[in-house]
């Protein structure tokens, strides 16, 4: 019995050993802070993907871009300094204008849901794989909170209060959009915006969501926003190496996709509450809140997508992939061609 007792502890020593030989690293940076919404869910991400795996999967994730810049995480994975990229597809609109219509359509869907359905039931990540595998990535899937709420120190109740506006704004297709129903997009870095509110260089700013919004304390100085949002959604992605992707087996791909979708949905639905719990504290704070109209919305989704047109010229790759949204909100009702 001793000897039976022997044989069975040194096949489990052994067993645990080729499990440890057995396991996979990947190496995976965010942009992301592990205190903020989208970091914290990152972490559940990874604790999701260690424990389905039962050990064969380990991440070891950089948070705040620890390893090199934001833009150059998505390279680096596919030149093997990583391994996987999360941060998110607008960084690569330099190689490729196609990506920001994987990152943030602009005036396209009203909801992260909406963005989710494109991508699992309109072809969303079939067609985004064809920009991606080029590149010598492979795209797992995307993550995103909801609708960012402009902030002003002048009312915002509709369009025409967009006429003058004076506000910061990320380059790219965003600016071109407002300046055509007659903004003053001003391009400047995150931190100046403060300094910029307080001394009216700008009448408002494009930061975050309202909760996101709240925490920064952008609502100390500017007390109008819009909510629900309307105009921004940005999108992070997990993509990962194409050799590392098909290394690994269908079983650990699979519970990388689960952690992912399950993520996606943690993220929206704390989102939703971070921001209605925002909601409830900002009347008295003095905040004005102006939810826009059906037909407000519909004509700056109108704007939006006539600037999506001249992007789509710039490459096939872009094109393709506005067809794609441009198909898909026809077929779920909010218009497109």
């Amino acid at each position: 019995m001793t000897k039976t007792l022997k044989l069975i502890l040194c096949s489990t020593v052994l067993a645990a050993g080729t499990a440890s030989a057995d396991t996979v690293t990947l190496r995976i940076q965010t942009h992301q802070a592990p205190e903020s919404a989208s970091g914290r869910m990152v972490q559940g991400f990874v604790k999701d993907v260690e424990t389905m795996s039962g050990g064969s999967l380990d991440i070891e994730m950089f948070y705040s871009s620890a390893v090199v810049a934001s833009a150059e995480a998505f390279s680096a994975a596919a030149n093997g300094i990583l391994d996987c990229d999360m941060t998110n597809g607008s960084y690569q609109t330099g190689l490729n204008p196609a990506f920001q219509f994987v990152a943030d359509t602009m005036g396209g869907y009203d909801t992260p849901l909406q963005y989710h359905a494109w991508l699992k039931n309109g072809g969303g990540i079939e067609a985004i794989n064809e920009l991606y595998e080029p590149q010598g990535m492979y795209y797992v899937g995307g993550y995103l909170g909801g609708q960012e709420s402009l902030n002003s120190t002048r009312p915002l109740n509709g369009i025409e209060d967009l006429q003058g506006f004076k506000f910061r704004s990320p380059p790219g297709m965003e600016s071109e959009i407002f300046a055509e129903l007659g903004s003053t997009p001003i391009v400047m870095d995150f931190t100046e915006i403060f300094t910029a509110l307080e001394t009216g260089i700008i009448d408002g700013a494009d930061a975050s969501t309202l909760a996101n919004n709240v925490g920064l304390g952008i609502y100390d100085i500017a007390k109008h926003t819009t909510y629900p949002g309307f105009h921004s959604m940005s999108a992070d992605h997990l993509a990962c190496s194409t050799s590392v992707w098909e290394g690994l087996t269908e079983q650990q791909q699979e519970i990388i996709r689960t952690a992912m979708d399950s993520m996606a949905l943690k993220l929206m639905t704390l989102t939703l509450v971070e921001n209605g719990e925002a909601l409830a504290t900002l009347p008295d704070q003095g905040v004005t809140i102006y939810d826009w109209s059906a037909e407000d919305r519909a004509t700056f989704r109108e704007a939006a997508i006539g600037r999506w047109d001249e992007w789509a010229k710039k490459t096939p790759e872009t094109q393709k992939l506005v067809d794609s949204h441009k198909a898909f909100l026809k077929r779920i009702g909010l218009g497109g061609e």
